[in-house]
């Protein structure tokens, strides 16, 4: 049989498929009471980290098992989920989108941030725009939510919820340590490094100018583990 028709897998599949199998490993050992069983999830877990040590540079397969390991719980509060991120898509009166230079990968995005416990999607969206950038910001509908992995936003699992918002106060002032500039741009000045933007971009820009837009989500995969 030639390959004809085969899936091309990549980095981003390896990394999904690792740490789906990850999840479900500790899942399973966060609920199962029979010693045969756990010793089959942590078997799976074994295999999903010889998986992610591929992708790594300095991580072995048993460093990935003992990290892992240190997140396996009891019961509900084992069962492994993805993280929750909160975005911002910010835009002021010239129809400029707010974007941050992440200083860890130099890479331009929009601000955003994990959620913090005690504060609903919308207040976390408020405090981030205003650490990350010094501007001050109202928040006026969630435009989108995705999975990071799928999009690669992220090397763990993670869902982003997306807000527009509308800049109404403060000044340009980068975090010292999470961002290396930020800035307010126009869809025909964007800085060098913008993440891979044909998907969000344009829709971001829409919603800042009032266009009816959609709501932006991941629609579901046929397989999951095969589909971009």
């Amino acid at each position: 049989m030639g390959d004809e028709g085969r899936a091309v897998v990549g980095e981003g599949d390896l990394r999904r498929w690792s740490e789906a199998l990850a999840g479900i490993a500790r899942t399973g050992l966060a609920f199962t009471r029979n010693q045969y069983e756990q010793e089959r999830f942590e078997e799976v877990l074994h295999v999903a980290a010889d998986m992610a040590s591929v992708l790594s540079t300095g991580w072995t397969p048993e460093a990935f098992v003992a990290e892992w390991m240190k997140s396996v719980g009891d019961g509900v509060p084992g069962y492994v989920t993805p993280k929750v991120a909160v975005g911002a898509v910010v835009g002021n009166g010239e129809g400029e989108i707010l974007l941050v230079q992440r200083a860890d990968s130099g890479v331009w995005l929009y601000p955003t941030g994990w959620a913090d416990v005690g504060y609903s999607p919308s207040e976390v969206v408020v405090k981030e725009v205003q650490e990350e950038t010094g501007i001050v910001c109202e928040v006026e509908r969630p435009i989108a939510i995705h999975d990071g992995l799928r999009r690669g936003f992220t090397t763990v699992p993670m869902y982003s919820m997306v807000f527009l918002c509308r800049a109404v106060g403060g000044k340009l002032a980068p975090h010292p340590l999470e961002c290396g500039a930020v800035g307010f741009f126009g869809p025909d000045n964007l800085p060098d490094g913008v993440h891979p933007s044909d998907w969000w971009l344009s829709h971001s820009f829409a919603a800042i100018r009032g266009d009816p837009v959609d709501f932006l989500f991941d629609h579901p995969r046929t397989p999951p583990w095969r589909s971009p």
